[in-house]
C-alpha cells in the first residue's frame, strides 16, 4: 500500500533589508501582529512564538468585522537562525522557510504541503498575499524604531479613552506636542484621521493615517501612510516613505480604580528624541486632565 505524496507549493519574495532585521520582522510577535494577513479585512490580533526546536507558536487571525476566526498554530522542527527554520502544522502538513542574502536584500521562500479543501491556486495566493505583505511591512519598519511610554491614571478606561481621544480634551493635552494639534476625521475603525498642527499663515501640516484597529475603552491601532504638507496630503516621496507602515498603539487596561495606558509606537531616527521628550510631557497632561474632569 502506498502513501499519495502531498503536493508542495511555493512562495517567495525579496525583502530589501538585512538579514537580520527581516528575519527579527519574520519571527518577532511584535512584529507579526502588523503584517499576518492576507487582505485588509482580516487581521492578527494577537501572535505567540516559541522559535526554538520543539517550541510551539500560534496566531490568531481573525475578520476585523468578528465574523469569523480560528488559530494558526504548529511546532517547531529545525531552527537556523537567521537563515532557516520548519515547522509542522497542527493538521500535520509540513513547512519550511529558507532567508538567503542575495543582490536587492533577503530572499524568503516558504515551502508548505498543500491542505485538501481548498484548490492549489487559492492557497498559493494566500500565502503569497500573506509574503507581499510582509514585504511591505518589512521595507518600512526597517527605517523605524520603536518606542514604548505608559501611564497610571485615576479613573476607569472609559473615562481615560473618552478623554484621550475626544477632541477639546485631545487638542489639549496634545497641544504638548505642538500648539495648536488637532485632528480632522474620527476614530471609527477603517476611516482615514488626520493628525495636524497650525504651521504659518494657517496651513495644516502633519500626518495621514488609517485606523486599522479599534476596540472601544480597549485597543487602539493607527497606521501613518502619508504626509500633510500646507493642507495637500502627499503619498509619495522620500520623506513620506519613511513614515509608511509606521503604527501608532493605544492599549487601556484596568488597574483596580486606575487605568494603565500604554503607547507604543514607531519612530523615525530624525524624531527618535523628540518624542522621547513630548510623551511623557503630553501622557502627564492627559493624566492631570483625566483625575482634574473626575474629581
Amino acid at each position: 500500500m502506498t502513501t499519495k505524496e502531498k503536493t508542495r507549493i511555493t512562495v517567495q519574495t525579496t525583502v530589501d533589508s538585512t538579514i537580520e532585521a527581516v528575519w527579527e520582522y519574520f519571527t518577532h510577535p511584535e512584529h507579526i501582529v502588523h503584517w499576518n494577513n492576507a487582505s485588509p479585512d482580516w487581521h492578527t490580533p494577537k501572535a505567540e512564538n516559541d522559535l526554538q526546536p520543539g517550541g510551539s507558536f500560534t496566531f490568531r487571525m481573525e475578520a476585523k468585522d468578528g465574523s469569523m476566526g480560528f488559530d494558526f498554530g504548529g511546532v517547531y522542527q529545525e531552527v537556523q537562525k537567521p537563515s532557516f527554520y520548519s515547522y509542522i502544522l497542527e493538521d500535520g502538513r509540513f513547512v519550511k522557510v529558507y532567508f538567503k542574502e542575495v543582490p536587492g536584500g533577503v530572499e524568503i521562500t516558504e515551502i508548505f504541503e498543500a491542505e485538501t479543501e481548498n484548490s492549489v491556486e487559492m492557497q498559493r495566493e494566500g500565502w503569497q498575499a500573506i509574503l507581499d505583505n510582509f514585504k511591505t511591512y518589512a521595507g518600512s519598519a526597517a527605517n523605524l524604531i520603536r518606542l514604548h511610554f505608559e501611564i497610571l491614571i485615576k479613573g476607569t478606561p472609559e473615562k481615560v479613552f473618552e478623554t484621550m481621544l475626544e477632541k477639546p480634551t485631545y487638542e489639549e493635552w496634545t497641544d504638548e506636542f505642538s500648539p495648536g494639534s488637532t485632528y480632522i476625521g474620527s476614530w471609527e475603525e477603517g476611516s482615514t484621521i488626520k493628525f495636524v498642527s497650525q504651521g504659518e499663515e494657517g496651513n495644516q501640516n502633519g500626518l495621514v493615517s488609517k485606523v486599522r484597529k479599534m476596540i472601544p475603552n480597549k485597543y487602539v491601532d493607527v497606521e501613518h501612510l502619508g504626509e500633510l504638507k500646507d493642507g495637500v496630503e502627499i503619498f509619495e516621496g522620500k520623506e513620506v516613505e519613511l513614515w509608511k507602515g509606521a503604527h501608532e498603539i493605544y492599549t487601556f487596561i484596568e488597574k483596580g480604580e486606575s487605568t494603565l495606558l500604554l503607547v507604543d509606537m514607531h519612530s523615525t531616527m530624525e524624531f527618535d528624541e523628540y518624542f522621547r521628550e513630548a510623551w511623557p510631557k503630553a501622557l502627564d497632561k492627559l493624566k492631570e486632565i483625566c483625575e482634574r474632569d473626575g474629581e
